[in-house]
């Protein structure tokens, strides 16, 4: 196979088209579909008369042999196509059905392109779009939330590096007191929670070593450790979090509870339909009852705040008065500030 780049995508672009039993493409259909791609990736189209050069070129015995037939369609007028379904001049190329999947995968990968902490995309993105010649819709047809102003964002993609590489860190990091530390951290996982990163892993301290989870904003430089990298034996990640609403694993005091919750008939079916936790139940629908099953910890409780009166915590009792106290601090100012302002 040749190795221009600028052939080979059109050999992929029509393979593609004669592998498509659903369309019928004529000449002109073929030196469009061609040109589209190679003028989204390079700037560059091709002539008809090209086109007719490649068709020739991959029915060649010595090179490609392809069952290309031109089937009458109107008058004077053909379409393109193998003679078998299946066939295909690339061993591991892709069908239609999965380009579709790609190009849609492709679209919402680029909606993080352009964020310095996201670089590393730019080389995966363009790679798939040169490999299987498919380009990401120009229509911005999906979009996500983010926040491109985080501290720490920059850090992303190196810190993945770290983790996936083993390599122990230095970390220097300001608590939310603004008092600096520094230690030995050895990176397992990278978890993003309500529109920030966070960064976990074995963290060394004088006084023996812990998972240690490290917020990415709040680390203010690192570098690599000149240690050796202890691997992660105990903690599986893909359960680690299962227990929990969001990423702070509580105290070990803190057992898994039924966590009973009544809802206001308005807010009802919005939790119905966007669980607080995968372990969601309804209770009694007609009370508008679900119960969840975690261990409470700071993001379950800031979650159900912003319910407002909208939510009630039933069970456990430890639990709903600790929300009750919460409720009343906020009483307490909002009351506060009124008796100011009538005085």
């Amino acid at each position: 196979m040749p190795t221009n780049k600028n052939a080979q995508l059109r050999y992929q672009i029509l393979d593609r088209c004669f592998s498509d039993f659903s369309r019928k493409y004529e000449i002109e259909d073929l030196v469009n579909k061609v040109n589209e791609a190679l003028d989204d990736l390079y700037g560059k189209k091709v002539s008809l008369r090209q086109i007719r050069e490649d068709i020739k070129y991959m029915r060649d015995r010595v090179t490609f042999d392809a069952p290309i037939v031109a089937y009458p369609l109107n008058g004077k007028k053909c379409y393109y196509r193998y003679e078998r379904r299946g066939f295909s001049i690339f061993n591991n190329e892709l069908s239609v059905e999965e380009v579709v999947k790609l190009r849609s995968t492709i679209d919402m990968l680029s909606r993080y392109r352009g964020i310095p902490a996201n670089a590393w995309l730019e080389e995966v993105i363009s790679n798939l779009e040169y490999r299987f010649g498919v380009k990401s819709n120009s229509e911005n047809v999906v979009s996500f939330e983010q926040n491109e102003q985080l501290k720490g964002l920059e850090y992303l993609s190196d810190l993945i590096d770290a983790a996936v590489t083993h390599q122990p860190l230095k970390i220097h990091y300001r608590t939310f007191a603004g008092k600096e530390k520094e230690s030995i951290l050895h990176p397992y996982h990278v978890k993003q929670y309500n529109n920030r990163w966070f960064l976990f892993g074995l963290e060394e301290t004088r006084h023996g070593s812990r998972i240690a989870n490290r917020p990415l904003d709040r680390i203010v430089k690192f570098s690599h450790a000149d240690v050796k990298f202890i691997p992660n034996t105990d903690v599986d990640f893909s359960t680690y979090f299962q227990d929990i609403v969001g990423v702070t694993i509580p105290d070990d005091s803190i057992k898994v509870e039924k966590v009973l919750l009544r809802f206001d008939k308005n807010r009802y079916p919005y939790v119905v339909s966007k669980p607080i936790h995968h372990s969601q139940t309804i209770v009694d629908e007609e009370k508008y009852l679900l119960q969840i099953e975690v261990r409470p910890n700071k993001e379950l409780e800031a979650l159900l705040l912003s319910f407002g009166p909208q939510v009630e915590i039933l069970q456990p009792l430890w639990f709903r008065e600790q929300f009750a106290e919460k409720i009343q601090e906020n009483f307490n100012i909002y009351f506060s500030m009124q008796k100011d302002c009538t005085e």
